[in-house]
């Protein structure tokens, strides 16, 4: 579902990169941008799929994935709100490098490509704020990867339950928003493992299990498993 409510003044994303914009800039930004609302497990773009449009994230929830070449889907990373979902390839690729789908119901802010570009080459504090952002979007996956490497498994799904209490929903209750094949996927490890660490944490008393929702009962052992994993 597409809106083109625009919004743009109020925006808290304006605030972290476009804050350079002028009154006429945000303007014919706003001509040009549309919200693109997506339900769970909807795809946001496939891999191959041609770029036309810049995109971030305005809430919600996705993850970034591609197939191998045998065909499983290979996790690069979840992203949160004011998160890019598509990154510096956009700016050197013609067609996206990898898929993009929700993992909650999710807003997304999409701008005519051109027009970002146009605006790169306008207007130099808006190119380097939005460049820096970027290549911090990047490192921060390529930093993420080598953290989940250098962990066992026991580890890999220590960090990612941290991962999500503490950098995605800052809470040490929530609903896992993705599958243990899809936490699985991300770590490199097969289903089975996770769900048995999983299974071993909550018998160990770490955390509990509600059906999707897990509780951190003891998330000092939980830090200490991911940086001793």
């Amino acid at each position: 579902m597409i809106d083109r409510t625009c919004i743009c003044e109020n925006c808290e994303f304006r605030n972290l990169v476009f804050s350079s914009l002028n009154e006429e800039e945000v303007k014919n930004l706003c001509e040009k941008k549309e919200e693109q609302v997506f339900r769970k497990g909807e795809i946001i773009h496939h891999e191959g799929d041609s770029i036309s449009l810049f995109k971030y994230l305005k809430s919600g929830l996705v993850k970034l994935y591609r197939k191998t070449p045998s065909g499983e889907e290979q996790v690069i990373t979840i992203t949160k709100p004011f998160e890019f979902v598509s990154n510096m390839s956009i700016f050197t690729e013609e067609r996206y490098v990898y898929s993009v789908s929700a993992v909650e119901d999710s807003v997304i802010c999409a701008v005519d490509l051109k027009f970002i570009k146009d605006l790169l080459l306008k207007n130099g504090p808006f190119a380097m704020g939005l460049l820096s952002r970027v290549a911090r979007g990047n490192e921060k996956i390529i930093a993420q990867t080598l953290d989940i490497r250098q962990r066992n498994l026991v580890g890999r799904v220590a960090y990612i339950l941290l991962y999500f209490a503490n950098e995605i929903y800052n809470t040490r209750v929530f609903d896992l928003p993705v599958s243990r094949k899809e936490i699985a996927d991300f770590i490199g490890m097969s289903t089975a493992n996770v769900i048995r660490t999983l299974s071993d944490f909550r018998k160990d008393g770490i955390i509990r299990v509600f059906g999707k929702t897990i509780e951190i009962v003891d998330i000092a052992r939980l830090e200490t498993m991911s940086r001793i994993g």
